[in-house]
């Protein structure tokens, strides 16, 4: 299997150190292209791998081509790979809010992933969610799997507006839980604990419970029974997290994100 990353940024890079430290791939079969010459030096000495400046001159020999660009640098992108693109050849995009439908029309092609992961994925932690078109044939999709599963868990979706809402989930997730976490980390050092202490009681708190969650299956709701005593010190806690209006602080950012990931990609 042969990749042509199309950006060499951030999420580009995690992929291709997944891919290539889990045996996935070697560098010989990774291509990228970036506008950056400082990040295609970079790649090229980091990983081994070959780097070029213009889309066209790296994907011509690839079986899967990665869209790892920012959604307003896909038409200038989507110009140079329209005449290269042949048959065989898969498309896997990870643009927010850009549809399957915008790069068929624009590439002129049928095979189109559509993907979007999380920056935790560039610890081998991440989520994403994807879906293919029905031009996707069973072993690229299994390939794809193979790639997205070094990332961490994967999710396959039939629906394309899932996609979507992952962007507004598990995409802009990460954000919600870094602002929860320094909340909280402030909140202790207002209290009184120092910053140091307050850090490593928050972080471990949070992936405590993310793990606990995941281990037990059980509903959020029964989990945070067992730490809520009547008329004990958690319940003072959670009375003022409602009163301030928490879940819906939640569901407002959600939507919002939600609705502004349908933006980019032209569908409000």
């Amino acid at each position: 299997m042969k990749l042509a990353f199309i950006g060499g940024g951030t999420m580009g890079e995690a992929i291709i150190a997944g891919v290539l430290d889990k045996g996935v791939v070697a560098p010989a079969d990774i291509a990228a292209c970036d506008i950056s010459p400082a990040r295609r030096d970079h790649l090229a000495k980091t990983y081994g791998v070959s780097v070029g400046e213009e889309a066209n001159a790296v994907s011509s020999e690839s079986d899967i081509v990665m869209l790892a660009i920012k959604p307003q640098e896909f038409p200038a992108a989507g110009r140079s790979l329209n005449s290269t693109l042949n048959g065989k050849q898969t498309v896997m995009s990870i643009m927010a809010g850009v549809t399957i439908e915008t790069i068929r029309s624009a590439l002129k092609h049928d095979a189109i992933v559509r993907a979007i992961p999380n920056t935790p994925a560039q610890i081998g932690e991440g989520m994403t969610v994807w879906t293919a078109t029905e031009a996707v044939p069973d072993s690229t999709r299994e390939a794809v799997r193979s790639i997205l599963s070094v990332l961490g868990r994967e999710l396959y979706v039939t629906d394309e507006k899932y996609i979507d809402m992952a962007t507004a989930v598990s995409s802009s997730g990460p954000a919600y839980v870094f602002l929860v976490i320094e909340a909280l980390i402030d909140a202790a050092v207002h209290i009184g604990l120092r910053r140091e202490m307050a850090v490593q009681m928050v972080l471990q708190t949070v992936l405590g419970s993310a793990r606990y969650a995941l281990e037990t299956g059980k509903h959020p709701a029964e989990l945070r029974n067992q730490v809520t005593s009547p008329g004990g010190t958690t319940t003072e806690g959670l009375r003022e997290l409602e009163e301030a209006g928490l879940r819906a602080a939640f569901l407002n950012a959600v939507e919002a994100t939600y609705d502004k990931a349908k933006t980019l990609g032209g569908q409000k």
